[in-house]
């Protein structure tokens, strides 16, 4: 299983998951940085992630 840390948690949260969970990235990590949550979205569907969020709209999408 991968992460996919959206733009709303630490960036360094990604490496400090790397042991439980490898190629877990950030959206920084991966270019998408300032992309909408649809974006993002397809990103990791396309990619295999699963999205990690703090932000309570980001389900809505």
């Amino acid at each position: 299983m991968k992460l996919l840390l959206d733009a709303n948690l630490p960036p360094q949260s990604a490496k400090r998951l790397q042991d439980l969970y490898p190629a877990s990235e950030h959206v920084r990590g991966v270019s998408l940085r300032n992309a909408d949550d649809t974006a993002i979205w397809n990103y990791a569907k396309r990619e295999g992630f699963i999205i990690v969020s703090k932000d309570s709209d980001f389900y809505d999408n």
